[in-house]
């Protein structure tokens, strides 16, 4: 009776014992899995604020790039009445103003005479619309408020490249005015490939690269720009498109082959050339510009323009050498944007000279650089493709 009662009693204690034990095991097991579930929700809650905070960001870019449509009220509120006149062309005028103390913007009010001026407009704002880059000005809003127009820009404390490389005692430094052509190259590369569609800009000149507090370029103005899809090697133009002395001798005749993204190749070339010589391709001399350069680079001459050192001379000659590359007479023999990019970017040590592109005859360079009337009654009649 003894045995058999010690018997229970140890028999008892084992099961107690066990049941201690997985006790302690489900508690542990519990325990684990609640700090497993609490460390689970820690990530997801991470995680998900993480995820609203990009979709956050998403949607303040996304309001920052999208233009906002203004009244011709806050128009005049904008720039007090109009009160700081910042420059005039021929589509309108453009007047400083302040959306706050610490954003400052430039609002063009277009002339409202032109039904070109309509198009222009509709044609900026919805091709800058799909734009964001850091070398293309940023397009703010706009208004478009009766007959009354308007275009807001971010302001760019440094105007435009025009006033600093016509000016000898503004002078950059080449470094800087090499920074700038690559900023150009890699904003205009950009446009041709960069986008959704390929956008032609067609009015590439200084006057249309703006600088900002730190002299970064962005390239403005794109009433004249034209959108295109991405396989599209040809673009239609029933008219001529840009600047005397940027255009391409393409958009003016067929017999110097298709318009496509290379006319803005040849003006950014023309760009190349005026920042090398330090005036302008417009202003009429006994000898062609580019000319007078490339004649002095193949004469193994030196470009007589301000060195300081021997780093300015090859970045001069580079700049001339890309620059004479661009403005090929024929499309197909310039390079690409992306090219240029290349080019502008590397030492320079490895360029040659391009073919001479003006061995045509003098009256084809003088027809290509200022077209006269009988010209323009020439011109062969190209349809144009929206």
């Amino acid at each position: 009776m003894n045995w058999s009662r010690s018997s229970d009693e140890a028999k008892g204690k084992s099961e107690k014992t066990k049941l201690v034990t997985a006790g302690a095991v489900l508690g542990s097991f519990l325990v684990l899995l609640v700090v497993v579930g609490l460390q689970r929700l820690y990530i997801n809650d991470m995680v998900e604020k993480e995820y609203r905070a990009k979709i956050e960001k998403f949607l303040e870019d996304y309001r920052n790039c999208k233009p906002t449509r203004y009244s011709y009220a806050d128009i005049k509120k904008i720039t007090n009445k109009f009160a700081e006149k910042l420059g005039q062309g021929a589509y309108g005028t453009v007047f400083k103003g302040k959306l706050s103390n610490q954003i400052h913007v430039a609002v063009k009010i277009l002339n409202n005479s032109s039904k070109e001026n309509g198009e222009e407009f509709i044609n900026e704002v919805g091709i800058m619309s799909r734009i964001h880059h850091v070398n293309v000005v940023r397009l703010v809003g706009f208004c478009a408020d009766g007959f009354r127009r308007a275009l807001v820009y971010e302001f760019l404390s440094n105007y435009s490249l025009e006033k600093f490389i016509n000016v000898k005692n503004r002078f950059l430094g080449w470094n800087k005015l090499q920074d700038i052509a690559i900023g150009v190259a890699k904003g205009i590369e950009y446009l041709h490939q960069g986008c959704d569609h390929q956008i032609l800009h067609f009015d590439i000149k200084p006057h249309n690269v703006l600088l900002d507090h730190n002299f970064n370029p962005k390239i403005s103005d794109f009433g004249l720009a034209k959108l295109c899809s991405k396989d599209q090697s040809v673009v239609s133009m029933t008219t001529g498109r840009g600047t005397m002395g940027y255009i391409a001798p393409e958009v003016f005749s067929r017999n110097f082959g298709n318009v496509s993204y290379k006319a803005d190749v040849y003006s950014f070339g023309m760009l190349l050339l005026e920042i090398v010589g330090g005036k302008r391709n417009v202003d009429t001399s006994k000898v062609y510009f580019p000319e007078w350069i490339y004649n002095l680079l193949d004469q193994k001459e030196e470009l007589r323009v301000f060195i300081e050192d021997d780093g300015d001379t090859k970045i001069v000659e580079k700049l001339a050498i890309v620059g004479l590359w661009c403005i090929q007479w024929h499309p197909m023999d310039r390079p690409s944007m992306k090219l240029v990019v290349q080019m502008l970017e590397g030492e320079g040590d490895k360029l040659i000279m391009p073919p001479n592109p003006f061995a045509s005859s003098s009256l084809t360079r003088i027809q290509a650089r200022k077209p006269t009337t009988r010209l323009g009654q020439e011109l062969e009649v190209i349809p144009e493709l929206d």
